[in-house]
C-alpha cells in the first residue's frame, strides 16, 4: 500500500482559522488573511477544537493518491460520502491481466495461503478465458475477487478527514482501511500539524470510546462515563 498527499489547499491552517475568525470579526476575510500571524492561527485553531466549531474545517481540502489497496478496502471507502470525492481505476476500461491481489495477514500465517493463491490464479485464468472468448471486460470483471488491487484518488475536506480518522484509526476498524487511515493521517500532519494534532481514534484523542459494547476496552465508553 502506498499513500501520498498530492495536493491540498494552500495554507490550509490559515484558511480555516481565517474563515472561523470571520464569523466573529467586522473585518473581511482578505484583511484577516493579510494580518494573521502564525501564532494567532495556532491559537485560533486550538480555540476551534475547544468550542467544537467544526464547519470552518470544510474550507481546507486534501487530495491523496492511493495505490495497492484491495477492492474490499475501496468498497469501505465509499461509505464516507460527505465532503469526499473518489476517482478509481476502472475495471471496465482497464483489463486486469495478471492482476495483483492483497493477501490478509490472517491467511499469510496459515496453510490456507497456498489455497488462496490457487484461487487467485484460477480466477485470473477464467477471466482471461472470458476475454479471449470475446466477453467484454466490463462483464468478464464479474469473476474478479475483492482481493484484486486497485488505485484510487481521494479528496476530503478537513472536517470529513477528522470524522474518517476517528472511525478508521480505531482498533475496531478492519485492518486494511485502518492502515490506510493511519498513513493518510501521517501525510496531513506533515502539512497541517495543528489542524490535525488531535485527529485519530477517539480513545487516543478524546479519552472516550463510541463503540459501545463492541469497545476494545482502551478507553471508557460513553455509557460507562455517564454512570
Amino acid at each position: 500500500m502506498q499513500v501520498k498527499l498530492i495536493d491540498h489547499t494552500q495554507n490550509p491552517e490559515k484558511v480555516v482559522a481565517a474563515a472561523a475568525r470571520l464569523c466573529y470579526s467586522p473585518l473581511g476575510a482578505m484583511e484577516i488573511m493579510d494580518n494573521f500571524v502564525p501564532e494567532q492561527v495556532e491559537n485560533f485553531l486550538a480555540k476551534l477544537t475547544e468550542l467544537g466549531h467544526d464547519s470552518p474545517l470544510e474550507h481546507a481540502s486534501f487530495t491523496f493518491a492511493v495505490e495497492g489497496i484491495s477492492r474490499a478496502c475501496s468498497h469501505q471507502l465509499v461509505r464516507h460520502r460527505i465532503g469526499v470525492s473518489f476517482s478509481q481505476k476502472s475495471q471496465r476500461y482497464v483489463k486486469e491481466k495478471q492482476f495483483e491481489y492483497v493477501v490478509p495477514k490472517s491467511i499469510q500465517k496459515k496453510d490456507q495461503a497456498k489455497l488462496f493463491d490457487k484461487v487467485m490464479a484460477d480466477l485470473q485464468k477464467q477471466y482471461e478465458i472470458l476475454l479471449v472468448a470475446g466477453v467484454p471486460a466490463e462483464d468478464a470483471r464479474y469473476v474478479l475477487p475483492n482481493a484484486c488491487v486497485t488505485n484510487i484518488v481521494i479528496t476530503m475536506n478537513a472536517r470529513s478527514l477528522h470524522h474518517f480518522f476517528r472511525l478508521r484509526c480505531c482498533e475496531r476498524a478492519q485492518w486494511e482501511i485502518r492502515e490506510l487511515a493511519n498513513l493518510m493521517l501521517a501525510e496531513v500532519q506533515q502539512v497541517a500539524p495543528t489542524l490535525f494534532a488531535k485527529a485519530g481514534a477517539s480513545c487516543e484523542t478524546e479519552g472516550v470510546c463510541y463503540e459501545g459494547k463492541m469497545s476494545c476496552g482502551k478507553a471508557p465508553t460513553i455509557a460507562e462515563l455517564q454512570k
